[in-house]
Parts: structure tokens; sequence; C-alpha cells
């Protein structure tokens, strides 16, 4: 039996090693709901994770939110579980193989993923949110998809959209609408609005997410993540409704995620010519690794056209271009008179496609009837949300009007050719995805010009990355812009890895459920 003596001088030892343990052991492994597609995957590839336990988590994860905000509207998970359990088994056989079987493995081997519910997914609904559509079910799968499952993913289901994918605000007539897991009170975004309120509460690592005016970026912003919309014509849009080729490389399928080192892995992954969509076209993807921030340029922009900017939509963009100066940047304000025509330009670049009319698209095909939609409210029989039938009448009346289609294209182009040569290989645009943090339910239709932030570069077929940059004083997430020149992706990309280490990156959301909205718009 020791005595007091011996005893106190083994508890110091004990005290000295506790202190330089801590020093010697690993960092310990993010959650699995917080944590990037790419450690997922090698978690798997390990043998430190096991691709049933970790799509239960998600699947657990979905059931303790989904019902206060209404992001998956439809889901495969029975299918995922076997493909799960097929995928431990696999891993299993590639490890006693040895290390290069292992190494052979699918890049994403294992991880659930989920997608916007206008690409296709074989099996699961394909409505875009219309009462016209409400029994229809995709037949294939979207390109994006089939690479993505190739890659070794496991689709957990779709999420929900705006009526007809041109609102900012995911909500429907046949799925409800969803509400932002930061404040159930709030917008999630659209059209991807179910996809970003899903990642931003856990519910899936990474997503497919689809742009034609923003609709990745402002949802991304809204709920706090990373959203990529590509360079115009990198990504088929096949699988998409409506098709690619009513829309062309105005809309661009990207990816939405956690953390910014899954962007580069999965664009990778979708990108390049399908066959199929005549407007994807093979281009050189670089390396984000390769930027050097000591050699970037960044030229910060807040103002854009009609738009009245938050003074915490300013903040953000103030507090990146200082963190990216810190590092080495040259950072500089820039002002660009035409974008005060960001509007008007997107609506040409549409126009000039030849595009399928709203009206056409709510009726799936069929133009609606104004007349009759503006009666059915009357009679309280209406078939199409308020947003829908807006935007629908905005653009009868815009394609009666003797717009200067040709002169608007012609200064569009302009403006591309003095951007691209402004930007040159090494610089970046700082821009605000939305005029403020995500605004209460149903009030953008006060300001429904504002999407333009985003839609601009659509038009100009420029790469956008969405990144997480704070919170405002509500406790709301903020976010920033970055824009780059065609076929700089990567460079955008990097700029974002870096502002994640500045910022902060993402935070999971907690969704508290408060009284139901009133939906009747």
């Amino acid at each position: 039996m020791r005595g007091p003596a011996e005893s106190d001088g083994d508890d110091c030892g004990t005290s000295r090693v506790a202190r330089i343990l801590p020093r010697m052991l690993p960092p310990p492994e993010e959650h699995v709901l917080d944590a990037s597609a790419v450690s997922l995957a090698a978690r798997i590839r390990a043998g430190r994770l096991g691709a049933d336990a970790l799509l239960e988590a998600h699947i657990d994860r979905i059931a303790a939110v989904n019902g206060t905000i209404n992001a998956l509207v439809a889901d495969r998970f029975e299918a995922a579980r076997r493909e799960a359990r097929a995928v431990t088994h696999r891993v299993a056989d590639a490890r006693r193989a040895g290390p290069e079987a292992v190494a052979a493995l699918p890049p994403l081997l294992g991880v659930p993923f989920s997608v916007k519910e206008f690409v296709g997914v074989e099996g699961l609904p394909q409505t875009a949110g219309l009462v016209r559509r409400r029994e229809v079910l995709a037949t294939r799968d979207a390109t994006v998809v089939a690479r993505l499952r190739a890659a070794g993913g496991i689709v957990l289901g779709v999420t929900n959209v705006a009526e007809g994918g041109l609102w900012m605000e995911s909500f429907n007539p046949v799925f409800g609408l969803t509400r932002n897991p930061w404040d159930v009170r709030r917008s999630a975004g659209g059209s991807s609005g179910g996809e970003a309120a899903l990642i931003a509460a856990g519910g899936a690592p990474f997503g497919v997410g689809a742009d034609i005016g923003g609709s990745i970026r402002i949802p991304a912003a809204f709920c706090g993540l990373f959203g990529h919309k590509p360079t115009g014509g990198l990504v088929p849009n096949t699988g998409h409704w409506p098709g690619e080729t009513d829309m062309g490389p105005v809309l661009t399928i990207g990816p939405m995620c956690r953390r910014a080192e899954d962007l580069m892995p999965l664009l990778r992954l979708m990108a390049g010519p399908d066959g199929e969509d005549p407007t994807c076209r093979a281009q050189p993807l670089g390396e984000p690794a390769a930027v050097e921030l000591r050699r970037l340029r960044v030229f910060a922009v807040d103002e854009v056209g009609a738009a009245r900017f938050s003074p915490a939509v300013r903040g953000a963009i103030r507090r990146a271009g200082e963190a990216l100066r810190h590092a080495g940047a040259r950072v500089e304000t820039l002002k660009l008179p035409d974008l005060k025509w960001a509007y008007a330009l997107w609506t040409a670049r549409l126009m000039s496609m030849g595009e399928m009319a709203y009206a056409e698209i709510l009726g799936n095909g069929t133009p609606i009837s104004l007349r009759e939609e503006l009666l059915s409210w009357v009679l309280r029989r209406r078939r199409h949300t308020a947003p829908a039938v807006m935007i629908a009448a905005l653009e009868h009346v815009g394609r009666r009007l003797p717009l200067p289609t040709s002169a608007l294209i012609e200064r569009l182009d302009g403006l591309r050719t003095d951007l691209e040569h402004r930007l040159g290989p090494d610089a970046v645009l700082l821009h605000p995805p939305y005029s403020r943090p995500a605004p209460r339910h149903f009030t953008p239709l006060a300001t429904p010009l504002d999407f333009a932030c985003c839609g601009i570069f659509n038009a100009l077929e420029m790469p956008a990355t969405a990144v997480p940059a704070g919170f405002d004083a509500h406790g709301m997430p903020l976010s920033v812009q970055v824009v780059g020149r065609r076929g700089d992706d990567h460079l955008t990309i990097a700029v974002a890895m870096a502002l994640e280490r500045f910022l902060g990156g993402f935070t999971r959301a907690e969704p508290r459920p408060v009284r139901p909205e009133r939906t009747g718009l």
C-alpha cells in the first residue's frame, strides 16, 4: 500500500501525461452530420465508418427535422439501405484484398446525397411543383445523378422547389412550403430551397441544385451553405425538366454542400458532355490548389440596378474583402454601370433563346389562361401560387412590349467582354447574392427583381460561388458571391475555400417549430 507522498507523486505524473497526451492524439473527427463528403468517403474507405451507419444517421436526422422544414418531398430510403449494405460489404472485401483494391474504390462510395426535384431520379417525382405534373415520375436518372451514383453516391430522395422554378421561395401547390431551418418564419430561397434547407439542417452532406437566375446561390445564401453555379455549358442539363434545349447554357446544374473542399470534386464528376445536351461542351477545369492568394485581385461590387443592399450584406462583402486582403490579395471597389440593366439583360437573354414561356411551364407545355387563373382566385379555386401567376402575368406583358432585345444582347455581350478583360486569369468579383439575408415568407413579392444580383451572371454564363460569411444580428446566415471569367470555376472555388478558413464556413442549423404560417398565397 502506497503512502500519501507516493500517491501524490503518481498523481502529479498522471497530470503531466494528461497534459502531453492531447498534443499527441489526432484531432477528433467531425460529426458525420457536419463533415464534408470527401472526408466521409475517406472514412468509409479506411473502415472507420460504415456506409449503412452513415446513411442511418442522415435518415434519422431527416426524420427529426423534415416535419418542421418540409425539405425532402419523396424518399428512397429502403433502396438506399440496400445500397449502403452492399457498400459495406464491398469495402470489407477491398480492404481484405489490399491497398490497391481500396484505392480503386469510387470516390464517393457510400456517401448519401439529395437531388432537387426538377432533376430526374428514376422512379421519384419530377413534378416541378406543378399541379398538372402531380403524377409525373422520372423515367431515368439525369446525367449528373447517374454520374454521382456511378461515383458511389447514394440518393436519399428529392427536395422541394418553387412552382415552375422561377421564384425565390420554394412553395408550390403539390408539396407546400419549405421553411428556413435557421428561422422557419423565413424563406429557404428558391428554386433549390428544399435542397438548401435539407443540407443546412444536416439531412444530407451535399446535393444537386440547378440555377437559371440564382436558384442555387440564393438558397445557399439564405441557409448558410456553399453553392456553385458552373460556367454555362460545363455541366449537361440532360434529365432536367424543362429540357436542356429550352434553357441552354443559362440554366446550369451544380453542387450545393457543407464544405468548400467538396465543390471541385463534385464539379469534376458532374462536368463534361454526355452526347445528349447539345449546349454542353468539353471545357478544361483548373486546380484550386494552384491558385495563389497573394497574386489574386479582388473587385468588390455592392451596387446592382434597383437592388438596395442591407448594411449586413454590405458588411459581409467588406469583411470578405478584408480577409482576402489580409491573405495578400489586392482588393479594390468596382463600379459597373451596366449592371443597372441586370434584369433587362437577363430577360433579353432568355427571350433570345426562344425558351418556353413561363405560362407554358405552369401548364406543362400548354399555356395557362391568365384570365381563368384570375377568375379562379376570385372564386377561391386557385390552382397556382401568387408568385407563379404574378410572374406569368409580368412575362405576358413583357412579351408584348417593344423590348429592344437585339440592343440588350449587344449590351450584354459588351458587359461580358469588359468584365472578362478586367478580370483576366487572376481576379474575381465579390458580389452580394441577394439584397438582404433570408426574408420573411412572401415578402420578396415586394422586391421581385432583386434576384438579378445572381441572374445577370447566368446571362453572362460566368461561374459564381455562394460562400457563407457569418451571421447577422438576428442569427440569419450571411453570404457573399464570388464570380470569375467563363472557365475559371477553379478560381472562384479557391476563393471560397480561403473564405471558409477566414469567415468560419458552415454551421449546422437546428430548426425550431413555430406556429404554422398562413400559405394561402
